[in-house]
């Protein structure tokens, strides 16, 4: 078994999120203004994610969101790569998740790469602290 980079290693709840445009402009967070997330890495290289709008009712015109896949996942120190074998959305399965990953003040971000939602292009970032080792 490789060795894993101890800073990922852990469970991490969501603290934040934002998205972006290609200009630079803020959209409307992505999950929603009360996202809720948690991300497991373990040492034997699995990990687990579950994402959602955590508000009690999102609006009626709109969909709550809701994303959790698991998988076998390698660290380089800058770069998360899940190999995905469980998901709640079925064409994830089998695929890869890439995440940009960078640590700040004991915190850990992830970004996925740029992506096309609601008709525009988005940059995220989401934002983790580790609540159990």
């Amino acid at each position: 078994m490789t060795s894993i980079d101890p800073r990922i290693l852990g469970t991490w709840r969501m603290t934040g999120t934002v998205g972006r445009d290609d200009q630079g402009n803020l959209l409307s967070p992505p999950f929603g203004p009360q996202a809720m997330g948690l991300v497991v890495f373990q040492p034997d290289g699995r990990m687990m994610s579950v994402l959602c709008d955590g508000r009690l009712a999102p609006p009626p015109n709109e969909t709550r969101q809701f994303m959790a896949y698991a998988g076998t996942y390698t660290f380089d120190g800058n770069t998360l790569t899940t190999t995905v074998d469980a998901a709640s959305d079925p064409s994830r399965v089998g695929g890869e998740q890439v995440r940009a990953v960078r640590f700040e003040g004991g915190k850990m971000m992830l970004a996925p790469p740029r992506r096309l939602w609601a008709g525009v292009m988005q940059h995220q970032e989401l934002t983790w602290e580790r609540i159990a080792g």
